[in-house]
């Protein structure tokens, strides 16, 4: 659940697919049947949670693409490289999972030189040494096509289990981590996962609910209601606006659209209990700021407030195979 990168203009251009992603998620979720004994929470979240005695496996796989995800004459393979396993470890984090080992499937252009391919492989087992998650495996393969990388991850869960994105209630106030927009700026290459914030919350807090941020507040928020069974009011006033984002533009109205729909912001979303919350929010356990941005209502909508004004929230964001 990326999206579309282009530096050489504001306007993102999404690549044309025949299916969107949400319609081949719902058509996933009606042919797997839900979840299994093994199984435990499959397609819907942002990894699948697998059987495994004391702990359940967390797994997740993600498959970016030169043209999609990054431009790779405009990014250098040590930033590509990172990207593909960061974008994993976010999904991870997602779970308040601690990552376990990697599986990395390179399919590369025919032109590609071995030294490039090596900055690629350094970079990815690089990342994924500050987090503990060493690459166990994969597959190399070539092509006349463009690069494209896949990277699978497994995880294990706590004994606080896993976050999943179907536990929100209403009245559960919704957080989101540090800063939200700057994707456009560079922000979808040096992101950090947020691997190791998942894991100290879920273990210090009482959790409703949670997902990362990739495809932008505005439409992540309605996937975690959607699973939740409820809707959202997102507080446009109260949103932490990047600092990069506030350099680039002094149109509040700009400012906003960017925060809730550029995407890739890479940072936790998460639905808690009003008192817990409150106790988060008063404490700001995290080296980043958490902020509230909303709340989880009965209702199915999902709304913006801004300025008091109380009015639906635009599905920006975005959405793979979109036109």
């Amino acid at each position: 659940m990326l999206q579309i990168y282009q530096p050489s203009s504001p306007a993102r251009q999404p690549a044309t697919r025949a299916v969107q992603e949400n319609v081949l998620v719902q058509l996933l979720q009606s042919l797997t049947n839900g979840d299994t004994e093994e199984v435990l929470h499959g397609v819907g979240d942002d990894a699948a949670v697998i059987r495994g005695g004391d702990q359940d496996w967390v797994v997740t796989t993600d498959l970016i693409a030169d043209g999609s995800h990054f431009l790779s004459h405009d990014a250098t393979p040590e930033q590509i490289g990172r990207k593909a396993m960061a974008v994993n470890l976010s999904d991870i984090a997602a779970m308040a999972a601690k990552p376990v080992a990697a599986f990395v499937s390179l399919l590369l252009p025919t032109s590609t030189t071995d030294e490039y391919a090596a900055s690629l492989m350094k970079s990815i087992i690089a990342i994924g040494r500050e987090f503990d998650c060493p690459v166990a495996g994969g597959d190399t393969n070539t092509w006349d096509g463009k690069l494209a990388i896949n990277v699978l991850i497994l995880g294990k869960t706590t004994s606080r289990g896993p976050i999943l994105r179907s536990n929100a209630k209403p009245g559960d106030w919704l957080l989101v981590t540090g800063e939200l927009g700057g994707s456009l700026a560079g922000h979808h290459l040096n992101f950090r996962p947020r691997v190791d914030e998942a894991l100290m919350l879920n273990e210090r807090y009482e959790l409703s609910a949670g997902m990362d941020l990739s495809d932008g507040l505005a439409m992540d928020v309605r996937r975690l209601s959607a699973m939740s069974n409820c809707g959202a009011e997102i507080f446009l006033d109260e949103l932490p606006i990047s600092s990069v984002l506030k350099q680039q533009t002094n149109s509040r109205e700009e400012q906003i659209a960017s925060a809730i729909g550029d995407g890739e912001d890479f940072e936790l979303l998460l639905a808690v209990a009003p008192p817990e919350a409150q106790r988060i929010l008063k404490d700001q356990p995290l080296d980043t700021p958490i902020t509230r941005v909303g709340t989880c209502i009965a209702e199915s909508s999902i709304w913006q407030i801004e300025n008091g004004k109380r009015t639906p929230l635009p599905a920006a964001g975005y959405e793979h195979g979109s036109k």
